[in-house]
Parts: C-alpha cells; sequence; structure tokens
C-alpha cells in the first residue's frame, strides 16, 4: 500500500513509483487519503493514520511505501497502531521525514524498516541504479553493501576502523527533533546512519551537539555518514569539516561518501538489522530486512 504520513503529493509521479513496483511483480495499490491534502500536510492528521493502521491491519498488504517526506510523521506517531504491527509485521519503505516513523515503529515493535526512494518516483534523481537497490532489498534475503563514493560531500570524513552492530538512525533534523520523547532509540553498540538535505553546517552542528549534549551517541558502534545535500555554507565552512569536528572525537569507525540520502543515484539499506562498517573497504554492508 502506498500511504502519505507526512507532506502532500502529486499524482503523476506517485503513479509512476506504482508502474515501476508493478513491473517487479507487486502489487501495489495506493491508501484512500493518500492525494488528500491539509495545507502542508497530505490530509489531517486521522486520515493519514488511518491509511497506516488500515495497512497494517489488512492481511493482504505485506509492505508500505511512503509516497513522499516532507513533515509530517511526528504528528501521528502516537496514533499508529503499534499492536497491529507486533502482531503482523510488514515492511515500510521511505526516507526523510520518515525517519520519525521508522523511530516510532523501532521503539514500539522492533520493527526493522527500509530506508530508501519513495514512491513519487523521479528518474532524474533515482535512476536505474536506485530502482535496482531498492528492488533487492524489498525482494531479496541477501544482504546490501554500499561503497563509498568520492563524490560525496561527506567523503572526506573517516575515522579508520570496523564495526558492527544494527543500523539505525535516518535524517538528522528528524533525530534531533526526537531527543526528549520515547522515539529517539538507544544506540549503545549500533552503527548510526545519518543523512540531511538543505542544512546549513552551523546548523548541521547544531543538531548533533544537541544529540550529543543529550547523550544519545555516547555508545555507537560506528557512524555511516550518506549524502548531505545542498548543505553549503555562507562562511565557507564545508559539512565535512563539521561532521569531522563533531563526530571524530567519539572514539569510534566513521565512514563517509555512502549514497544514501537525498542526493543523487541513492542506495537502499534495512534498519534496525545488523550491519558492518568497514573504513578499509570503504563498504557499508547492512542484512536483508526481511527473509
Amino acid at each position: 500500500m502506498v500511504v502519505s504520513p507526512a507532506g502532500p503529493v502529486a499524482r503523476e509521479p506517485v503513479e509512476r513509483g506504482m508502474r515501476l513496483l508493478a513491473s517487479w511483480g507487486l502489487r501495489p495499490r495506493i491508501g484512500r487519503h493518500a492525494f488528500a491534502r491539509h495545507g502542508y500536510l497530505a490530509g489531517d492528521d486521522r486520515q493519514r493514520a488511518a491509511d497506516l493502521n488500515e495497512a497494517f491491519t489488512d492481511p493482504a498488504v505485506r509492505g508500505v511505501i511512503c509516497s513522499r517526506g516532507g513533515y509530517g510523521s511526528q504528528r501521528i506517531v502516537d496514533l499508529l497502531d503499534l499492536a497491529a504491527v507486533r502482531r503482523d509485521p510488514v515492511v515500510v519503505c521511505g526516507y526523510s521525514d520518515i525517519t520519525a516513523l521508522q523511530l516510532a515503529l523501532w521503539r514500539g515493535a522492533r520493527l526493522a524498516t527500509v530506508h530508501g526512494p519513495v514512491a513519487a518516483w523521479r528518474d532524474d534523481r533515482t535512476p536505474a541504479v536506485s530502482a535496482e537497490s531498492l528492488r533487492a532489498v524489498l525482494t531479496r534475503p541477501q544482504a546490501a553493501v554500499v561503497h563509498r563514493s568520492p563524490d560525496e560531500s561527506s567523503a572526506p570524513v573517516l575515522v579508520p576502523g570496523r564495526a558492527s552492530g544494527r543500523l539505525l538512525g535516518g535524517n538528522l533534523n528528524l533525530l534531533a527533533a526526537s531527543a526528549g520523547t520515547a522515539d529517539l532509540p538507544d544506540l549503545t553498540g549500533a552503527i548510526l546512519l545519518l543523512e540531511e538535505i538543505g542544512e546549513a553546517p552551523y546548523r548541521i552542528d547544531r543538531m548533533l551537539t544537541q544529540l550529543r549534549r543529550a547523550g544519545a551517541l555516547d555508545g555507537v558502534a560506528g557512524v555511516a555518514l550518506g549524502q548531505f545535500t545542498d548543505c553549503a555554507d555562507q562562511y565557507g565552512v564545508p559539512v565535512a569539516q563539521v561532521l569531522a569536528e563533531r563526530l571524530g572525537d567519539l572514539g569510534v569507525p566513521v565512514l563517509g561518501g555512502l549514497s544514501i540520502g537525498h542526493g543523487q543515484a541513492p542506495r537502499t539499506v534495512g534498519l534496525g538489522v545488523p550491519a558492518v562498517l568497514d573504513t578499509a573497504a570503504g563498504t557499508l554492508t547492512v542484512a536483508a530486512p526481511v527473509r
């Protein structure tokens, strides 16, 4: 089922995404309120939560693909039928604002989810390599391997080493916004995935500092840095410098340059599943979220 937990979405790119899913042998259907609009939200809170809960309670639905991010997922996480998720887990895929939903599902149901493209498909940003990465994670019980790219803005950030643990995290903004709530995960022994878009480096500094002061980063086993897209700064401070200053002294491996997030040709990975971060090989290897 394609649902819209956050911002409003146009019909054409979603229909493009549904055709892609259908070409893989899946049977996508649209949530009743997926194209609703309530200001900057895809319908009011109860409409958005209702579509998710319908997907969670319908035994014919085996996966949920979010239509887009934007804003609004945090507003509905307390309306989710987490008991239904625990009874009959399904795949939930998305990123960006959907991080809030994924954090809530991990907290309330220990549901492994999928950090990957949304149903509003854009061929210019998500080419064939992104489609194949999404397809593999959704349909095949095999590990996903993401290689470091020197073209990513986070690529210069690297603290050597190898670490293993559950991959948790997602969008930095949403992780920082979860501080002080029950949804901020315990990252002890975890590999933390971070990605962001459209934030000046000083704002990224502020969010990382908030997480540090909250003690959220104290027990991490490693940090996997995805795409930091359009994060330029008027003071000439590159985002890689901020990431190095705020993460380089944690005493754990940090691997930058992973094509995961809002940038070009993003790859798909599971969240809440075992992963291995290897800076020498320049890889993040993530177990399949479903078997």
